[in-house]
């Protein structure tokens, strides 16, 4: 059952929980933390959660000032660093006290208005995960499709969610609490991505708040955003625990195969990058071995989807020529459209393997 606002008030529940995981963002840090004290909900109908993961670059000393300066406000806490955000995360959800919980990241901020606009839309909506619209700041990218415009309810594929996998929206706290959704410890990277299919597939509702502004994603100076420093191989592992969790929350058909295209195309050709060839030779080996492993095991159906450049990679990937890869990634004069010839992938070995059975984990149900 859902808690009108002045009830929940009226108990001295706040509307919503702010998760901060924090990790040497200053100073994009103090710009996240003063989007949080002057959203237009108001202080007391919000509880911000600020988790430490170890910072030593002033992050720190700099929670410690705006939990001094608003003390009904912050909710703190001080942890040796987890090696990623998951760890966190999962200390911040521990500690919201809110019927809603909100994700953001310290490298990032919010509109004024963001929360007090996404908490009247899921009461209004009755909804289970919302997203608000993210725009970039700097070279980060963020999704668009799903953002086109507002819409009470959305579907798990064909409006564009499997492109929005980042925690960044605001989700019913009961409904994370009723499952025990939490994020995978173990995964350094993306480990917001598992997390935020679950409680997407668990849904009753999913809807989106996108008539205007309400996330600014900031791409770090220095690229230290976790997701841009993450070495090869340690995104290569994550990014078959990606897979492994759609096979998890989804059983065999278009929607699994939805966001299995995505993972192709985003995190593992991500790991083709231009910085591909500068790797040791050794670490290049073995990219192409374990996304030759990925497609093996669940592309069927899915790489021939990808367009003609990603999936010429990934079939090089699979034959194991990291040279031809090297090749292909290396800038080149531009040629007409019309000089570019791919073989179809039924006509190649990769095409051949895709048509082979596939060895899927076994598929639990939510």
């Amino acid at each position: 059952m859902n808690t009108a606002p002045g009830a929940a008030h009226a108990a001295g529940q706040p509307d919503v929980s702010v998760v901060v995981a924090v990790y040497n963002t200053m100073p994009y840090l103090t710009r996240c933390l003063d989007s949080l004290v002057g959203q237009s909900i108001g202080q007391r109908r919000m509880q911000v959660v600020a988790v430490d993961d170890g910072s030593t670059d002033g992050s720190s000393e700099e929670i410690r000032r705006y939990a001094d300066l608003h003390p009904q406000l912050f909710t703190t806490v001080r942890q040796p660093n987890s090696g990623g955000p998951a760890a966190p995360s999962n200390r911040g959800l521990e500690l919201a006290t809110g019927r809603y919980v909100f994700f953001l990241g310290a490298d990032d901020h919010l509109a004024p208005e963001a929360l007090e606009r996404m908490v009247t839309m899921a009461d209004n909506c009755r909804s289970d995960v919302l997203l608000c619209k993210m725009v970039p700041i700097g070279e980060r990218t963020v999704p668009s499709g799903v953002f086109t415009r507002t819409a009470p309810v959305i579907r798990l594929v064909g409006d564009g969610l499997p492109w929005a996998l980042s925690n960044t929206k605001l989700f019913r706290r009961a409904l994370i609490d009723e499952h025990r959704i939490r994020y995978d410890e173990t995964m350094p990277a993306f480990s917001d991505q598992p997390f935020v299919l679950e409680a997407c597939v668990r849904a009753a509702r999913i809807s989106v708040l996108a008539d205007q502004a309400h996330y600014f994603a900031v791409r770090r100076a220095d690229s230290g955003n976790i997701t841009y420093h993450t070495g090869p191989e340690t995104r290569l592992r994550c990014a078959e625990r990606l897979f492994q969790a759609t096979c998890r929350f989804l059983g065999p058909g278009p929607l699994r195969d939805a966001f299995h295209k995505r993972h192709f195309h985003v995190e593992v050709c991500q790991l083709f990058g231009p910085d591909f060839p500068e790797l040791p030779p050794a670490v290049r080996e073995a990219v192409c071995t374990g996304a030759a492993r990925l497609i093996g095991t669940y592309g069927d159906g899915v790489v021939e989807r990808l367009d003609a450049r990603r999936r010429r990679v990934l079939e090089l990937a699979w034959r194991g020529d990291t040279d031809a890869v090297c090749a292909h990634l290396a800038p080149r004069d531009p040629a007409p459209t019309s000089a570019v010839r791919l073989s179809p992938l039924s006509r190649t070995p990769l095409g051949r393997w895709l048509r082979a059975p596939s060895t899927e984990p076994p598929v639990t149900r939510p």
